[in-house]
């Protein structure tokens, strides 16, 4: 069973955040007008972005775990210029990342553990690996000499 490490991020980040879109993790209202943080100049131009973060933050959570809010902020957020000088680290808005996890939670994919942040669950972490998996069979039969090392 392949595991994410296998497949290319923006691979797995794009169907997870498909079968996300199905599942029940609504998109809160104001997802249409917010910047993601303080470094942002505009809103996402894609009107997905919020499966697509959700989808993100799970599979940090899964590589990186335990993680808290406040690492995640400090991962999303950028660059953000002050006069001539040098760009400044801005976080992210810990808004989204909060509410992305806690839907992810009532999905049953992230547990919390006390005073160390949150991990990906065991169903989360068959589901992503399961994705993985599929992700990685399509690879191959599109390109049988693809070589795979385990």
């Amino acid at each position: 069973m392949a595991k994410v490490y296998d497949v290319p991020a923006d691979m797995l980040i794009s169907r997870l955040s498909d079968v996300l879109k199905n599942e029940d993790i609504p998109a809160p209202s104001w997802t249409s007008f917010v910047k993601t943080g303080a470094h942002a100049d505009k809103p996402p131009q894609n009107r997905e972005w919020w499966h697509i973060r959700c989808a993100s933050i799970l599979r940090k959570i899964y590589l990186n775990g335990p993680v808290g809010i406040n690492e995640l902020r400090n991962v999303y957020g950028g660059g953000k210029p002050s006069g001539y000088g040098a760009a400044h680290h801005k976080d992210a808005g810990g808004a989204i990342i909060r509410q992305a996890i806690q839907g992810l939670e009532k999905l049953g994919y992230v547990e919390k553990i006390e005073k160390k942040g949150r991990v990906i669950s065991k169903q989360g972490m068959q589901k992503l690996d399961k994705l993985a998996t599929e992700i990685l069979k399509e690879l191959i039969t599109e390109n049988p000499k693809l070589k795979i090392y385990s």
